[in-house]
């Protein structure tokens, strides 16, 4: 049986692997962490659903600029083939010459969820990936009716 202390070594060697493949752009490999069901869900935009589309979302956006992550796993409780993950992140985006119009450079910094799950194949994959930030949304004026 897998105890919280051996998973959460896994889920960290992953996390590094990770942030390593998100610097590099190697996003075949990323995606290789995701379960084919997966959903990432990043933060003011709809969830991407299923390995595939995650692979695409991060195909495009490295060409964007350089994404660097930083990620500090809190705690990690396992129940059999499920285990979740909590944590700390930190996200700096540096826009290259192929970002979208009115992409800048940002950096973000919050909390997440990690639902990982073990595969048949034995390796354990990210299943619901939920980062909330811990800065507030820029202020917006409203105009006046």
């Amino acid at each position: 049986m897998a105890t919280n202390d051996h998973v959460r070594s896994i889920i960290e060697r992953h996390n590094a692997a990770a942030a390593e493949y998100y610097a590099r752009g190697d996003i075949d490999a990323l995606a290789s962490i995701f379960a084919k069901d997966a959903w990432q869900m990043p933060p003011n935009n709809p969830p991407l659903v299923g390995r595939e589309a995650i692979r695409a979302f991060w195909r495009n956006a490295v060409g964007w600029g350089r994404w660097t992550f930083t990620l500090a796993v809190q705690a990690v409780e396992v129940s059999g083939p499920i285990a979740v993950e909590r944590g700390k992140y930190v996200l700096t985006f540096a826009a290259g010459p192929g970002a979208p119009p009115g992409m800048a450079s940002f950096e973000d910094r919050g909390n997440y969820l990690v639902h990982w799950r073990h595969e048949p194949d034995g390796e354990w994959r990210i299943v619901g990936d939920a980062p909330v930030s811990e800065l507030p949304l820029p202020h917006f004026e409203h105009p006046e009716a």
